[in-house]
């Protein structure tokens, strides 16, 4: 299929065929690097400046074949405009399959910090109640809910190693089959990419000069972004999604993670320094803080935001309850 065919046979021509800014925004989100926090502004954004958000319900297919993706596209290509489209996903080079390549835009955390959050969360959820947990883990055994973290990684079981902590550049690389083995190759084409197809990818860490820099560049979907995000009754949500129970792992822990997580790093301290390169172009001042010997983990803040995924069991309950109370 070409560019907007299914959608001129079905429509008409749209009324205005080429809109003064990108019209196509694609948010290819990384699982636990604040998407959540950034799917509810944009659903905020999306009534209030009247662009058509695009999400999705499939949290954990990242992977498609050929036919999924010419599929994908091919819906989203044929979305109302300006959109912008959001899930899950690899990245997906539409002008592959002839469609027009959309702006894409991304946000990466600490690799470690990022595979932590996830670890705890799978378990134990965060703080927005039992409810909310029943989603994807109720058939996690308890032996595998408890299994100690510095277990996992010292022991070498499948979820601490690799290529399990291979995550974040997959999101880049795109969707070919040597985009999931961790090595040069596909930190390479994820650079590549990022340079090519990504107008911005954020720090987590530093999101609210993220949110500064997508008002800057996409003002028809951002405009107000950082305002809302700083409002009160924002914050207050944000602050459900910090995953819960979580416990630090021994340096010894840490120092194996980084090894076997080594492409991770290349990729997002490079990330980082094209972000700070941009913010410095846009007088932006990033706030250096004194160097840590490893990252600070499990500092409790808005931005530890999570996909509402996962599950919570009932023997966890309990527990729940008690921390709501205190």
């Amino acid at each position: 299929f070409a560019g907007n065919s299914t959608y001129l046979d079905d429509h008409g021509p749209p009324p205005q065929k080429v809109l003064p800014f990108p019209s196509q925004v694609v948010y290819n989100r990384v699982g636990k690097c604040g998407s959540r926090t950034v799917v509810l502004l944009l659903r905020i954004l999306s009534e209030k400046h009247g662009f058509n958000l695009v999400t999705s319900d499939i949290h954990n297919k990242t992977r498609l074949t050929k036919n999924e993706q010419m599929e994908l596209i091919k819906n989203i290509s044929t979305a109302e405009q300006p959109y912008l489209f959001t899930r899950h996903v690899h990245f997906l080079n539409f002008s592959r399959f002839g469609g027009d390549q959309p702006v894409y835009i991304n946000i990466i955390r600490d690799p470690v910090n990022r595979f932590l959050s996830n670890y705890f969360f799978r378990r134990f959820g965060d703080w927005r109640g039992e409810q909310n947990h029943m989603i994807r883990t109720p058939s996690m055994r308890q032996e595998e809910r408890y299994l100690d973290i510095n277990v996992c990684i010292l022991e070498n079981y499948p979820e601490c190693s690799n290529p399990r902590l291979f995550y974040i550049i997959p999101y880049f690389c795109g969707q070919h089959p040597r985009c999931r083995e961790p090595g040069e190759w596909a930190l390479e084409r994820a650079k590549l990419n990022v340079n090519e197809n990504f107008l911005l990818v954020g720090i987590l860490e530093e999101l609210e000069d993220v949110l500064l820099l997508l008002e800057r560049f996409l003002p028809h979907y951002f405009k107000d972004v950082l305002s809302i995000y700083k409002n009160p009754e924002h914050r207050k949500l944000g602050n459900l999604t910090v995953t819960v129970k979580k416990t630090v792992p021994s340096p010894e822990a840490i120092q194996i993670l980084y090894q076997r997580m080594r492409y991770e790093y290349e990729f997002y301290y490079y990330v980082k320094e094209q972000f700070h390169l941009l913010k410095r172009k846009f007088g932006l001042k990033s706030h250096i803080r004194k160097p840590h010997p490893r990252p600070e983990f499990f500092i409790p803040s808005p931005l530890e935001t999570e996909e509402p995924i996962d599950d919570e069991e009932e023997d966890d309950e309990k527990w729940l309850e008690d921390i709501y109370k205190r």
